[in-house]
């Protein structure tokens, strides 16, 4: 039962990244996966609620990489290096597209707003908790890793909109350049104490 769930919100997160999220349809998911629309009915009651549940799907997953890049046995600086090129639009992070899709969408969908948001909040807080130990460390300066995280996932969420939506726009060296600069600023470091 879980397995099938899971297969389900895959098969929608991929149809909404092809698709979009207004056009994707129950019976989409449905043939890719080769059930029947009744099977993924029986699961989630309305397209609405099987959207919300592939973002939130999405979301887990996205969050469990950013754990994983923040909790490695290193500097509070590297590690926030290592997130940031992993977040950011040039880095391995997928699902550029599904998001800015999930944006849009969550300005009239409710249930899709609370995932994002969501999303958003534990994101900016994961950021935020490094940040503080960075500076209980000592490593760097940064008077409210709040604000700090804030600013630089909406630069990044950004860049990801330049990059996703009008392709070459910016080039990826810049935008990783960029990036690091950002993080740099937000941590009164200079790109040279990067490399230490």
């Amino acid at each position: 039962m879980a397995e099938r769930r899971a297969e389900l919100l895959a098969a929608t997160v991929e149809q909404i990244e092809v698709r979009g999220v207004a056009a994707v349809r129950i019976a989409d998911v449905a043939a890719v996966l080769g059930v029947s629309n009744a099977l993924v009915l029986y699961h989630f009651a309305t397209k609405d609620e099987l959207v919300a549940a592939a973002f939130a799907h999405a979301a887990e997953s996205d969050l469990a990489q950013l754990h994983k890049v923040l909790g490695r046995r290193t500097s509070a600086t590297r590690r926030l290096r290592a997130a940031v090129r992993w977040y950011a639009p040039t880095g391995p992070a997928k699902g550029w597209r599904l998001w800015i899709e999930g944006w849009a969408s969550a300005l009239r969908e409710p249930a899709l707003r609370s995932v994002t948001r969501d999303l958003d909040r534990r994101w900016k807080a994961a950021l935020a908790e490094v940040i503080g130990e960075g500076v209980a460390a000592g490593e760097f300066r940064c008077p409210d890793p709040d604000e700090a995280a804030l600013r630089l996932t909406a630069f990044l969420d950004g860049l990801a909109v330049q990059m996703t939506a009008y392709p070459g726009a910016v080039s990826r060296a810049r935008t990783r350049s960029w990036a690091d600069e950002a993080l740099a600023r937000e941590l009164g470091l200079s790109l040279a104490d990067f490399g230490r």
